[in-house]
């Protein structure tokens, strides 16, 4: 793979935001880590806020990782959303000119699901609960107003962004990808598809265009990630977080009353964690794809715990272990979190490849 990455999120916003303690000099610390140790070339820096993004941009940058920068404004009309991509575009030109065209801008995230507009529902939860859903994506109406919306996005991020485009889809989003530099997929390697998943990739390679894996990875618990896909690895859904105490834990004053705690009876597995983003990374290498982001580096909403019934790092695809206590790690003194296995795996496999 050309491009050996992994996503980073410096503020995803849904019910709360999913990085509550921005601090630049750690993200600093981290992408730096990112560029040496875990021996990154490219990072998708994700988030909603237009200051953080462009911060964390410039601090790759600056360690020499070409910059993938994803801006994600959830849950608002295709209108609003335009609005604010192309805001972040033109703040990203900046950036591009100044550091040598290594900043790609990826002009939207699974839109089918996460914007208003294209299929029912006010809100992300309520769209994946609708009960038409899989009847609509599977006659494939989600289809024309998604690319709709692209070309107008593609139209009026081009006016104020001279660098190369891309969106990030899911597999069944089919997308009219001459509008765009490059093919970007989110695809999770889920049990039920193992058998099949570099067959669906397949058709992504018939556009004369080097096609990216902007998504992909694996929970922290016995089979984690092995059925749900995304929400598993943000831990907002995966089946062994209770996600009520999750959410009244982000609320002021009475979040500190409340700890969230898993359901059920998780067991933790770093080891299979990094044994499956070693054979994913792999499978993809030998699909031919130009490059991949691992699902994620950090994940500040699903902190470790050495007791099993807060551990909610379990859920997460995170390549970190965070503490919320205000302990350190001991790897790296500085930090608050703690690599995992699988940030040994993931880095021993890029520094080979």
């Amino acid at each position: 793979m050309n491009r050996k990455g992994v996503s980073y999120d410096v503020g995803r916003v849904m019910g709360f935001n999913w990085r509550p303690h921005f601090d630049p000099k750690m993200v600093c610390r981290e992408l730096e880590i990112i560029k040496n140790d875990l021996h990154c070339n490219a990072v998708r820096i994700c988030g909603l806020d237009i200051n953080r993004l462009t911060l964390a941009a410039e601090a790759a940058l600056q360690q020499g990782l070409e910059v993938w920068l994803s801006p994600e404004m959830w849950d608002r009309s295709p209108e609003k959303t335009l609005k604010y991509i192309t805001k972040v575009a033109a703040e990203a030109d900046k950036l591009r000119q100044r550091y040598a065209e290594r900043l790609v801008f990826i002009v939207g995230s699974e839109l089918t699901l996460f914007m208003r507009g294209i299929v029912e529902g006010k809100d992300f939860a309520a769209r994946i609960k609708n009960p038409n859903l899989i009847s609509h994506l599977k006659a494939g109406d989600h289809n024309k107003p998604l690319n709709q919306f692209l070309s107008k996005a593609n139209d009026s991020v081009r006016n104020v962004f001279h660098g190369k485009l891309t969106y990030a889809s899911l597999v069944w989003e089919a997308v009219d990808w001459n509008l765009f530099d490059f093919v970007g997929i989110d695809h999770y390697r889920i049990s039920r598809i193992e058998d099949k998943y570099v067959e669906m990739l397949k058709p992504s390679f018939t556009h004369d265009k080097p096609v990216l894996i902007t998504e992909f990875g694996y929970g922290t618990c016995m089979g984690g990630l092995g059925s749900e896909g995304f929400l598993s690895s943000t831990g907002l859904g995966g089946g062994i977080i209770d996600i009520r105490s999750q959410f009244l834990h982000q609320l002021p004053l009475l979040g500190r009353f409340v700890r969230p705690r898993t359901k059920g009876n998780p067991v933790r597995d770093e080891e299979w964690q990094a044994r499956k983003l070693t054979e994913n990374l792999t499978v993809l290498d030998d699909a031919g794809v130009d490059g991949a982001f691992v699902f994620q580096f950090i994940s500040q909403i699903t902190p470790y715990s050495d007791d099993p019934r807060y551990d909610l790092d379990m859920a997460s695809s995170s390549l970190v272990k965070y503490y919320d206590n205000g302990e350190h790690g001991k790897t790296y003194p500085d930090m608050p979190w703690e690599p995992k296995d699988s940030f040994r795996a993931v880095a021993d496999y890029y520094s080979k490849h």
